[in-house]
């Protein structure tokens, strides 16, 4: 995976595995409602949720459960803080 070094407000993206499938991903939440995903070749074959055959993913249901919670035990940084926002 490459790192994203774009982002320099200090909150890089971090390696996350889902709990279902163990895909490895890197994460970064900008805020409750915002998550930024990054897959690489490996996360994409082991996902559970995604179609082997290439067809239109909205999203993996499993690894949202997972970033969530994460989220919530503080495992992953909320940049601009939860708040008084619901963690999505």
């Amino acid at each position: 995976m490459r790192v994203d070094d774009r982002l320099t407000d200090g909150a890089p993206m971090r390696a996350l595995d889902c709990e279902r499938c163990a895909a490895r991903v890197l994460v970064r939440k900008s805020s409750p409602q915002q998550t930024s995903v990054q897959w690489d070749g490996r996360a994409v074959a082991l996902c559970a949720e995604r179609d082997p055959a290439g067809g239109l993913f909205e999203g993996c249901g499993s690894l949202r459960d997972t970033i969530r919670e994460a989220a919530l035990r503080g495992a992953i940084e909320i940049v601009d803080g939860p708040g008084t926002h619901e963690i999505l």
